[in-house]
């Protein structure tokens, strides 16, 4: 009974972690982008998380966990079970876990709406991404759906969570198109920075606290401190991560650049997300280093391809989360992969490509659903609501006040109504 009990306040120590990780995602998204917007982006993150929750609880559990079929469940709806068992977790704790994975993902989808898009518009796809997007992906990986029975390896998110919301975010992005002023007609791009690198460090360090959550409360127990190894593979992949982004931005351009090294440890995290329960230290360096590396050459690849990704989520989300699902293929060991029943040992463990191989077909089929059906519904969106941006005005003005009448550093931007006195 006592392990039990600490199973489950571990669980749900986890689940505040996860849920403090939106406070990382308000400051690297505000930090990034530009101060007109500041008040916005914070105000809309705890808004749509509002949202998703509702929908998570009314919805999507039932459609990740409940009994179904190979493509959804179909039971569960309107969660209400406050049984509790001498094993295993309470299913309140599991649920409440499971959420702030949903809702993890749906901030990484807003990603791609940043700087342009109408308030109304984090709304309605709040609720059909939290309903129709991610539950679907999730449940074919987590919760028994078709990849599960192919034995896809997902420890805690690489593709359910950060591939599925970029992937949304990159439907956002294709249809919104850039932002004022990012490029110019000869196809150069300018750098619209953001305003507050001291914003995104400190998220950064709120995101890779949060991962400890993340990832070592993926193994819904203490009885083994098996939770200890998880996270001392998430410590290195981060860190493998921030120093290999840094040494790349800096080889190349002559200046270790802040953002690219901050987005490597993010990229680091990301990788080693899907992965940390199934492979050895080592290996966690070099998943994290590669993702580190991998991260800048996709930020550069979507800016040279005019795809603005104002917070990069389309590269450290999406780019890095192929490779992170895609890199237990190659690196999981036979004790940590059939000996927890979950899947075939990596290549480089003897397993061959039978692994490697479904890995590959769970990128392609998830993150070919989230684009697809983000992409579908946003368009229906943009049709019906005439149009998902702001105006041209409204863009310029700043979010702030355009969509809520009030800046996020009043004292720094004069209000319209006094410029015009």
């Amino acid at each position: 009974m006592e392990t039990v009990l600490m199973d489950n306040l571990w669980v749900i120590i986890g689940t505040f972690l996860v849920l403090l990780m939106i406070g990382g995602f308000i400051l690297l998204e505000a930090g990034s982008t530009r101060m007109k917007n500041a008040g916005h982006i914070a105000g809309k993150t705890i808004f749509t998380i509002g949202i998703g929750s509702i929908v998570f609880w009314a919805v999507g559990w039932g459609f990740i966990y409940g009994e179904g079929n190979w493509f959804i469940g179909l039971s569960d709806f309107f969660y209400g079970d406050t049984s509790f068992s001498e094993e295993g977790l309470s299913p309140a704790v599991d649920f409440m876990f499971q959420m702030m994975f949903a809702l993890i993902a749906l901030t990484i989808a807003f990603g791609g709406f940043a700087e342009r898009a109408k308030l109304s518009a984090y709304v309605i796809f709040a609720v059909l991404f939290s309903a129709l997007v991610y539950p679907v992906v999730a449940h074919w990986i987590w919760g028994g759906g078709w990849l599960a029975d192919h034995g896809k390896q997902d420890f805690a998110g690489s593709t359910v969570v950060h591939l599925t919301g970029a992937m949304a975010a990159l439907a956002a992005t294709v249809i919104l198109k850039p932002r004022i002023g990012k490029y110019n007609k000869d196809g150069s791009s300018n750098e619209l920075a953001g305003h507050n690198q001291v914003y995104t460090a400190l998220a950064v360090l709120l995101l890779w606290v949060g991962w400890f959550g993340f990832n070592g409360a993926s193994t819904f127990g203490v009885s083994d401190a098996f939770f200890g190894y998880v996270i001392l593979n998430t410590q290195l992949g981060a860190a493998a991560g921030a120093i290999a982004a840094m040494l790349l931005v800096w080889a190349v351009t002559g200046k270790a650049d802040v953002p690219t090294t901050l987005n490597g440890a993010l990229a680091g995290l990301v990788a080693i997300t899907a992965s940390c329960g199934f492979v050895e230290p080592w290996a966690a360096v070099v998943i994290g280093a590669i993702g580190g590396l991998i991260v800048y050459a996709s930020m550069r690849f979507f800016d040279r391809a005019r795809i603005d990704d104002p917070i990069f989520a389309l590269s450290v989300h999406g780019t890095v989360g192929v490779w992170g699902t895609i890199s237990t293929g190659f690196f999981a060991t036979h004790e940590l992969s059939v000996g927890m029943d979950w899947g075939q040992p990596g290549l480089f463990y003897g397993g061959g490509f039978e692994q490697l191989g479904v890995q590959i077909l769970g990128v392609v089929a998830s993150g070919a659903y989230a684009f697809v059906v983000s992409f579908i519904l946003l368009k229906i969106m943009d049709k019906v609501m005439g149009g998902l941006r702001v105006s041209e005005e409204e863009e310029i003005i700043g979010l702030d006040m355009s969509e809520h009448g009030s800046y996020g550093y009043p004292e720094n931007i004069p209000h319209p109504n006094e410029q015009a006195k």
